[in-house]
């Protein structure tokens, strides 16, 4: 029930944010207590303000009203990602390309089911990741529970210098 809803809410959503130059990363609807919680996560090239999330928010928030697609009680919430920016489709995976990320996988992959590294390939049926511990590991989407853009905090205290290795293609 909740994918269904978090669908329906995106075909409903998308275009709001769009209008706005936008993009809706994520679209999570569960329980939370005795309400449910809808939660909207937006991006854009240089941030989103709090001022566009509370305007996207209450234009949303209307929409979902009039359609009433979210059964029961619940709480809409509208965030930036942050910078450890989730991953969620191909082509988020693509811009990321070169960078480091977190994985989360839903079953072991060489005996484990967690992974940093840079992300050095992506494609159509799954990504290449160059692990620090387990070395290079192909995945495909459908085994990712969970991924993200890692932010490199050192990188700055470099001097914008990586020590990662470049990946040129």
């Amino acid at each position: 029930m909740t994918n269904e809803t978090a669908e329906k809410v995106r075909a409903i959503a998308e275009p709001v944010c769009l209008e706005r130059g936008m993009e809706l990363v994520d679209v999570e609807f569960g329980p939370a207590g005795r309400r449910s919680v809808l939660r909207l996560t937006l991006d854009k090239a240089g941030g989103v303000g709090l001022d566009e999330l509370a305007s996207v928010s209450r234009e949303v928030g209307d929409l979902l009203e009039v359609h009433d697609v979210v059964p029961g009680a619940y709480r809409l919430e509208c965030s930036s990602p942050g910078i450890n920016r989730p991953l969620k489709k191909p082509a988020d995976f693509e811009r990321y390309c070169g960078k480091r990320v977190r994985i989360a996988t839903h079953e072991p992959v060489e005996g484990s089911r967690n992974f940093v590294g840079l992300l050095v390939a992506t494609g159509q049926s799954g990504i290449e990741i160059e692990d620090a511990i387990h070395g290079r590991l192909a995945l495909g989407y459908d085994a990712i529970r969970r991924a993200s853009y890692e932010h490199d905090f050192s990188d700055e205290l470099r001097g914008g210098r990586s020590s990662a290795p470049r990946v040129e293609g």
